[in-house]
């Protein structure tokens, strides 16, 4: 351990003797213009109104023509398998990012050897990333291993040095930028800063509470102002979406679920969570909240990399990085304070609010009926857009078809649940198609696959919309009908209705390489429904940390089901697979290896 922290520090050193060498993170950005999305029974999507002449920014990119349907109409089965042969170097990267964040929190607690053992461990998790192999992920293997050297040679000057003032706070800085910004929302955008302010009433409330619960900064309450105008449906050309922007990939990793009927990143409560679980991982990151909010705009990948080329020492300034990062990220800081200074200066800029939102008092009752949001207002006597806003999840003004906590009026709550049985849908759902993802193979055809599965090319070229686009490139997913008609097309079936399964309750044991997400997947359950059950906070897991898991999945304990073999000199991966009877294949994949990778003596594998 004594000698891998001092091969640690030692690169550290080197790291920073050598900052005169600049290193330049490019990074493609699309601009697309996406038109606002509207779906049956649902008012259109709002777009974001974005004044930076962009939208969110980050590793995030625009949608392009056939992706725009993804708000609103069923979820593209292969969405959710794009990036899995990635998935190894993103686990090992989001483990590095976890334990730096854990480090963090121990260092603040004055455990500054549990600290240091844990960058330790995201230094070894990111050792495991070969570049060769993984060459996408060289970038963001050089930025963490950055942060860990940075957060190591803080650590050992703490020691030496006390740290005075608030860090806690945001700072509320006064200069160029940030008056341009207030020129800026007090003239030409004075109206979208009125009317943002107007809506801000109805959920300022709410997210200040859960602010004081975290411990951060009550200013935060103003950060969806700039991110969306406060508005829920706010939707940007990159995919973020409602009053915190959220990406899909950021939502899932923060909890919020998405499927054909239901989109949490819309939901103001649902939400507020996950941002505030997600600042608090980014202040923990880069402790200071001028850089936490640059990242949260445009990514702590981005961030990093901005860092990784200053010529100054670790302890950054935000305002030393401002004209390397991406202009609307460079624009977002001041914006925020900028609007820090008006709030706090209503009179002097001549702002008053006319038509300010209130909360809407509500109730959560229980509903199974799957209906529309218009009968159940005609039947209880509301508006039914007062059930939008108080359900803007809802992606198609209809209810999921399982059971749904639905927020209701408060002085309407009684009178729906004595109706709630006997509400009728004017909704009849079509019965939906069901599909095999298959990937496709060197020297495979259409023809060919349409063979295997029995179907027809005709079939699989209008499940995956190819057009004239019709030649395939190995590694491609495609949507397989599960059985086809004369005409080629999918044929559908209602699936028949199946007993409810008994959850079963089990304690897991964290291990090393762990992530919420994959434990999730392991027991068949979400990384909401583990936070919610053991009270998290956040993302970050340790090794040997119990958790309760709910799920209707019972896995054997790994100890049980797991062998392992240690790696011998002249030993291959074919050899080894030979010796305990299993493909090479196999042997890869439960080793997370690809064919291009190398083993070594004294490596352990799972055989079996």
């Amino acid at each position: 351990m004594l000698k891998s922290k001092l091969a640690i520090i030692s690169v550290c050193f080197w790291i920073f003797a050598g900052c005169q060498q600049s290193f330049h993170a490019t990074t493609s950005e699309q601009s697309i213009n996406t038109q606002g999305l509207s779906a049956s029974g649902l008012e259109p999507f709002e777009q974001s109104s974005k004044r930076m002449n962009g939208s969110k920014s980050s590793t995030q990119s625009g949608l392009d023509d056939s992706e725009k349907s993804d708000l609103v109409e069923s979820e593209n089965p292969s969405d959710q398998e794009n990036g899995d042969s990635d998935l190894f170097a993103q686990q090992k990267i989001d483990e590095a990012l976890e334990l730096c964040n854990s480090a963090q929190e121990m260092w603040e607690e004055g455990k500054i050897e549990d600290a240091l053992s844990n960058l330790d461990d995201a230094y070894a998790s990111i050792m495991e990333i070969e570049t060769e192999t993984y060459p996408e992920f060289y970038q963001q293997k050089e930025d963490v291993r950055y942060l860990i050297s940075k957060r190591i040679l803080e650590i050992y000057a703490s020691r030496q040095t006390v740290a005075n003032g608030p860090h806690n706070e945001i700072p509320l800085t006064m200069n160029n930028f940030v008056q341009d910004e207030i020129n800026s929302l007090t003239g030409p955008e004075r109206n979208f800063f009125i009317q943002s302010l107007e809506r801000s009433q109805r959920y300022r409330p709410y997210i200040i509470s859960e602010l004081k619960k975290a411990g951060l900064p009550e200013e935060i309450s103003w950060l969806p102002l700039i991110e969306s105008g406060f508005k829920l449906r706010a939707l940007s050309s990159a995919r973020a979406l409602g009053l915190w922007q959220f990406i899909p990939s950021t939502g899932y990793k923060f909890g919020l679920n998405r499927n054909h009927y239901i989109d949490e990143r819309m939901d103001p409560e649902k939400a507020t969570l996950a941002a505030i679980n997600y600042l608090k991982e980014l202040h923990g990151l880069f402790g200071d909240w001028t850089t936490a909010l640059a990242a949260y705009n445009c990514g702590e990948g981005r961030v990093l990399g901005t860092i990784r080329t200053q010529k100054i020492n670790y302890l950054d300034n935000f305002w030393d990085l401002y004209q390397k990062l991406p202009r609307e990220t460079a624009r977002y800081v001041p914006r925020f304070l900028a609007t820090l200074h008006i709030i706090n200066n209503l009179e002097k800029y001549n702002i008053c609010l006319e038509q300010p939102l209130s909360p809407i008092p509500y109730r959560t009752c229980e509903i199974t009926n799957q209906v529309r949001l218009s009968d159940i207002a005609d039947e209880i006597g509301v508006e039914a857009a007062v059930l939008q806003d108080l359900n803007p999840e809802l992606r198609y003004a209809m209810l999921p078809d399982e059971t749904y906590q639905l927020r209701v009026p408060e002085e309407k709550a009684e009178l729906f649940l004595s109706k709630a049985d006997s509400i009728k849908s004017t909704y009849s759902p079509q019965p939906k198609a069901f599909y095999t993802i298959h990937r496709v193979q060197k020297r495979e055809t259409l023809f060919s696959i349409a063979e295997k599965y029995k179907t027809t090319p005709e079939a699989i070229i209008a499940a995956n919309n190819l057009g004239k686009a019709r030649k395939l490139t190995a590694g491609r997913k495609l949507r397989i009908p599960d059985a086809s008609d004369d005409q080629g097309t999918p044929k559908t079936a209602t699936r028949p209705a199946k007993p409810e399964k008994a959850k079963t309750v089990q304690k897991y044991t964290v291990q090393r390489g762990d992530n919420l997400w994959a434990i999730a997947e392991k027991f068949n359950t979400t990384t909401k429904n583990i936070m919610a059950e053991n009270k998290l906070s956040g993302t970050t897991l340790t090794v040997g940390q119990s958790l309760t898991i709910a799920s209707g999945k019972q896995i054997s304990p790994p100890k049980e089901t797991v062998t392992r073999y240690k790696v011998k000199n002249g030993d291959s991966p074919l050899s080894i697979a030979k010796k305990y009877k299993i493909p090479v294949d196999r042997l890869l994949a439960l080793n997370h290896l690809s064919k291009k990778s190398k083993i070594f003596p004294g490596q352990n594998l799972i055989v079996q």
